[in-house]
């Protein structure tokens, strides 16, 4: 269940329930409501092809149900439940009388209700499919009953109201895990059946559900993204999408980038922030300029709410692992101008490899200004820090293969714990600014600052001699990167010749200040069966120690058409400058580059009444690559494209998406190096083609679901060496498939008591392009077993649960085979509080 959904759920229900219930006759209930942020369309809980029930009032009372009828809307985040709480809640909130006798109503169960309704379509909403209609009886008072049992002569029944469009907001809380809008494949909010493009979109109730901690748990579900490439990395979120790496370059955060180059500092975002987290997939340099032909992860964050949010949050486990953490919102004055969010965890704990820790102290307090109903001005912040070390590299023999001296453990610590360390702090400030200019113009603008200053040193394998001995480095990394990250747009909506536009035209940019020094040198050796720490002393010489910094401006345009109610189209075209300059302080040598690049999108779907949506699209990338060719003339950016067809269905009243899609992506542009002569050129290019399948449904009976599956094939097309051509991308499984399922009884005397399950297939795949290096494929098994109570939570969430050895990949260091641990049998239990 979403965390914010249950914020005055609770105690405050039962009270306002007992006060309903005291005031006599009738069956009615009261809850208090709380967040509102997102408005789900009309077909939210409603079974596919019905049509919502109609609201009737008496023909008395039309004054009152014009005022029902006016645009005054009232928040609400109501869940799937039985009918007579739903409507408890809604009564609570519009301060309208519910009075019902009829036993239909104590059979039904009500549809998720999320987001800013009017009082009659909201009730339109909770009654949709139950075969209940509601009759205005008084000025303060709705009759719930079967139909034909109210007065005949003055009945009048109002027309069918679709909310589509005005509920769920894009960048919102849902209720489930089912999102039918988004702003991440667009930077407008767009229904998602009518983006020409796949994307999917990880949900706070989807989070919880999973208790994610990090955001490569986030997207371990997810089609078309592999957030593991190699095994456990507790540095940050290593990245592949498509096929390709998006490791320092496919990170958002609210829609600006989380930039950082060459792995030198890195940003490691906390998951306990997002509201959603999104993952359109593809080329997006278009709306973001620089990035990964394979796409992008928006992480959507928690923003203040005038309604009240009070969570607590403890949780502990395996490898001594504790954990606290709380999230608070709520209205700062009476008006309702001025309202916050704060938000905070802290970790203790130790991870199944020897002597690496994963503590983290998080916090991001938030303040919003609405001074009128068009404009709304954020401010946000948020401080990290981070202590833990390097993932390890493991020799394949005696992990993957036999070895004569045993198995070496996965668990085993190969560097030095008195030398190995991975300390970050980060810390960032900005502000967003949205303003309405009557209905037709919205202005937006956004700033971030961000600081990260990294401490890694890391004693790692480097060679193996097939017996027992581990050669090793030492490499040490300190960092410290500024960012600034900007953007400002406009949108218009027109009408021309019978066409809908919405026009998106803007400008954005990013300053990156890094500046290294780096250390390497040779280390001791080790016995991996009988490891004796202590034997390295030294982090190495001095190898680099550099000021890097990149500026990026970018001016983009997007029309979004609408043409009848069938088709859509989207275009857009973007211009980027890209400027990099390197001081290079131990040889006093300057470099400087620039770059620039014009690329663009299309794409078309096609709107079918019975919830089909056809579509196909085009999508360009670029990326900036710093370094000179043999000839010393500068590298030509990185660029992409892709082909993307697919159907999507989203039956007309339910609360499911299905989406299938297949791709053809090519990089060009990418340095390798030629054999021949040990130089480095951009000769090389790259294809990757694949099918991708996602279904995601929530149920009014208390079901959640996701499942995904991937097939890709990867391949080098070019090559200064004709050996490489046909080689595979590393690591790039073929065959990638995962399902998740959570349940929770919604009536009886075991309501509450929910239970999840989930499984996870990753193919075997290579190490290696020349196919010598196998990497095994494995199942993996996850489950969780959860309780709530007047608001308080309790859950039990294995991952790995039969404890199935593997690895995440192999690679070549030196000749030898090493590889990386993937996660054993990992128990946490949790116990929160909502108020």
């Amino acid at each position: 269940m979403n965390m914010n959904s249950r914020g005055n759920t609770g105690m405050n229900n039962e009270h306002q329930s007992t006060r309903a219930l005291n005031r006599g006759a009738t069956l009615m209930a009261r809850y208090a409501l709380l967040t509102g942020a997102s408005l789900l369309a009309l077909a939210l809980g409603t079974p596919a092809g019905a049509a919502p029930e109609s609201l009737q009032f008496s023909t008395s009372t039309e004054k009152t149900i014009e005022k029902a009828q006016a645009d005054d809307l009232f928040t609400f985040k109501i869940s799937s439940k039985p009918l007579p709480q739903a409507i408890a809640e809604f009564s609570a909130v519009t301060g309208l009388q519910v009075l019902y006798t009829e036993p239909a109503v104590f059979e039904r169960t009500a549809p998720a209700l999320v987001g800013d309704f009017t009082a009659r379509d909201a009730l339109t909403q909770l009654l949709a499919g139950s075969g209940l209609i509601g009759r205005y009886t008084s000025s303060a008072s709705v009759t719930v009953e079967l139909p034909g049992k109210g007065a005949n002569g003055d009945v009048m029944t109002m027309n069918p109201v679709t909310v589509e469009g005005r509920g769920e907001k894009a960048s919102g809380a849902v209720a489930g895990y089912v999102a039918k809008r988004s702003m991440s494949a667009s930077k407008t909010d767009t229904p998602l059946i009518e983006t020409p493009q796949s994307i999917s979109v990880i949900t706070r109730d989807q989070m919880d559900a999973r208790n994610v901690n990090k955001i490569n748990e986030v997207l371990r579900y997810t089609p078309g993204v592999d957030p593991q490439p190699y095994g456990n990395e507790p540095r940050y979120t290593d990245l592949r999408m498509r096929g390709l790496n998006a490791t320092t370059n496919g990170i958002f955060q609210d829609g600006l980038a989380l930039t950082f180059p060459d792995y030198v500092v890195s940003y490691n975002p906390e998951p306990w922030g997002a509201e959603r987290v999104e993952v359109p997939r593809g080329p997006a340099s278009v709306l973001y300029g620089q990035g990964s032909p394979g796409g992008l992860v928006n992480y959507v964050s928690k923003r203040p709410t005038t309604d009240p949010i009070n969570i607590v949050h403890f949780e502990g486990g395996d490898f001594d692992r504790y954990q606290g953490k709380f999230d608070f919102a709520g209205a700062i004055d009476e008006a309702k101008q001025f309202s916050y969010r704060f938000t905070g965890l802290y970790r203790d704990s130790d991870t199944f490899i020897d002597f690496i820790e994963d503590d983290r102290y998080w916090f991001a307090p938030q303040v919003s200004w609405q001074p009128s109903k068009n404009t709304t001005v954020t401010v946000f912040s948020h401080y990290q820090q981070d202590n833990t070390k390097n993932s390890q590299a493991l020799p394949r023999s005696g992990t993957v293969v036999a070895n004569a001296n045993g198995e070496v453990p996965l668990s085993r610590f190969v560097g030095e714990p008195d030398i190995d360390r991975v300390d970050r702090t980060e810390y960032a400030i900005g502000y967003e600014v949205a303003h309405d200019v009557g209905e037709r113009l919205k202005l937006s603008h956004k700033l971030r600052y961000n600081n990260v200053d990294l401490d890694d040193v890391v004693v790692y394998g480097s060679g193996f001699d097939g017996n027992r001995t581990l050669s090793r480095s030492v490499y040490g990394n300190f960092g410290n990167l500024d960012g600034v990250y900007t953007d400002s747009n406009a949108q218009l909506k027109l009408d021309v010749a019978g066409t809908r536009h919405t026009l998106l035209a803007g400008l954005d940019y990013q300053l990156m200040y890094l500046e290294q020094i780096a250390s390497s040198a040779s280390a001791t050796s080790i016995d991996v069966f009988a490891p004796v720490y202590g034997t390295q002393t030294s982090e190495g010489n001095i190898i680099i120690n550099k000021d890097f910094t990149r500026s990026q401006t970018g001016i983009y345009f997007q029309d979004q058409i609408e043409w009848g109610d069938h088709w859509r189209v989207t275009l857009g075209g973007r211009f980027d400058r890209a400027v990099t300059e390197t001081i290079n302080h131990l040889t006093k040598a300057v470099s400087q580059q620039a770059d620039s690049a014009f690329t663009g999108r299309a794409g078309v779907v096609y709107l079918f009444d019975n919830g089909l949506a056809p579509y196909a699209s085009y999508a360009e990338s670029f990326a900036p690559v710093i370094g000179t060719n043999p000839s010393s003339k500068n590298y030509k950016p990185e660029t992409g494209q892709q082909y993307e067809i697919g159907i999507k269905f989203q039956p007309e009243g339910s609360r499911s998406s299905v989406t299938l899609a297949a791709f053809d992506l090519r990089r060009q542009n990418y340095t390798e190096t030629d054999p021949s002569t040990n130089t480095t050129d951009q000769t090389a290019a790259v294809r990757s083609q694949g099918i991708e399948l996602e279904g995601v449904a929530s149920f009014d009976f208390g079901l959640n679901v996701t499942a995904g599956y991937t097939y890709m094939e990867t391949e080098v097309i070019e090559s200064v060496d004709p050996a490489d051509l046909g080689d595979v991308l590393t690591p790039a499984p073929k065959h990638v498939a995962t399902a998740w399922a959570d349940y929770t009884i919604p009536e009886g005397p075991f309501k509450g008591l929910g239970f999840g399950a989930g499984v996870r297939y990753r193919g075997m795949h290579w190490g290696d392009g020349d196919r010598t290096l196998s990497v095994p494929a494995f199942l993996l098994f996850d489950a969780s077993v959860h309780y709530e109570w007047k608001g308080v939570h309790f859950g039990l969430h294995a991952r790995n649960l039969l404890d199935k050895q593997h690895v995440g990949s192999c690679y070549y260091r030196n000749s030898a085979g090493i590889c990386t641990a993937g996660e054993p049998l990992t128990v946490i239990g949790n116990l929160s509080y909502q108020w």
